[in-house]
């Protein structure tokens, strides 16, 4: 029998949601979209959810008790287009009922791929090379000038080995790297396959040539790249992020640029997002920002648009969505 939605209300957080998801919605739902190709604010989000049934959200979207209030007992479900989901108050949620969809799994390969780009483009100064090339200061071949370390027999050790690290572990290991190591608070029995080793916390710090932060965002992961975790790296070690901005002490980075603690950071995510215009990171020839678009493969965000779709009319139905987080009870 074909199933009709026609009763419920969906919100959706801006305009320029992939069309996918979008689409699968209007065709079962009443669809109201924020007008805007950005965040909602705060105000109008307040405004427009009164009634809604569901709501399709982003990172950048916050879905506190203030919100879930607004919303009233008419929610049902909260689906985010991303893998994390600390933007969303999770106790909240279970309070009242309120099932939560989001995105894993459809969005490992892109971010993998990205981390790699944001890798080299880190160690072998490509940002730095473009802007010498476009200003000038590109005069003539020379043995040594914008060198930087390869891959090639390196150490390369990964922060969190769950699907993103285990992609990320298969992608650099095709460059000839010497070791690839990974700290993770479980075993992975992909890793001998993939043939990395997990080590502590403090021997990935010291031993790694490069730096691969992977991790999930927990109470257990805030900030635990800080000062101390940077003054154990090489001197001469590259650190890249293309998970969460807050599990880094941005300040403690800085420190460590700044100092030539570590050689240099790729960052796909910082805090705040974005990052402020006069942010001494963006000044810094040894630090490459990009905005966070670790997922932004044209594939992976339709795919992850009609997951979201799908996982909101699943719970409109009342029945197993393809992607629910499931709330602990601690």
């Amino acid at each position: 029998m074909k199933r009709s939605f026609a009763k419920y209300k969906v919100f959706v957080t801006r305009s320029d949601m992939p069309e996918q998801g979008i689409s699968l919605l209007k065709k079962e739902c009443d669809v109201t979209l924020w007008n805007k190709p950005s965040p909602v604010p705060r105000a109008d989000f307040l405004k427009s959810i009164p009634g809604m049934n569901a709501i399709f959200c982003a990172l950048s979207d916050k879905i506190d008790k203030e919100v879930l209030e607004a919303a009233g007992s008419s929610l049902k479900v909260v689906s985010t287009i991303s893998v994390g989901y600390d933007h969303i108050d999770l106790n909240e949620c279970k309070k009242r009922g309120i099932r939560i969809g989001y995105t894993p799994d459809v969005l490992t390969d892109a971010t993998a791929e990205l981390t790699v780009a944001l890798l080299l483009a880190t160690s072998r100064r490509l940002s730095e090379a473009i802007d010498e090339a476009r200003t000038g200061g590109w005069v003539s071949w020379a043995p040594t000038w914008m060198t930087g370390p390869g891959l090639q027999g390196a150490t390369v050790g990964i922060a969190g080995f769950g699907r993103i690290g285990q992609a990320v572990a298969k992608r650099v290991k095709a460059f000839n790297t010497g070791k690839i190591i990974y700290y993770n608070r479980s075993e992975k029995r992909e890793a001998k396959e993939i043939g990395a080793d997990k080590v502590s916390f403090d021997d990935l710090l010291k031993k790694s040539d490069f730096i691969i932060c992977c991790a999930a965002l927990v109470p257990e992961t805030k900030e635990i790249f800080n000062k101390a975790a940077f003054e154990k790296m090489k001197k001469s070690a590259i650190f890249v992020n293309t998970s969460r901005g807050q599990l880094v002490d941005q300040n403690a980075l800085i420190e460590a640029l700044q100092n030539n603690t570590i050689r240099a950071a790729g960052l796909d995510v910082t805090s705040p997002e974005p990052l402020p215009l006069d942010s001494p990171l963006l000044k810094m020839k040894n630090c490459v920002i990009l905005p966070h678009i670790g997922s932004a493969s044209i594939e992976a965000r339709n795919t992850m648009s009609e997951l979201v779709a799908k996982n909101i009319l699943a719970a409109l139905e009342g029945t197993n969505m393809p992607s629910e987080l499931v709330i602990s009870n601690k």
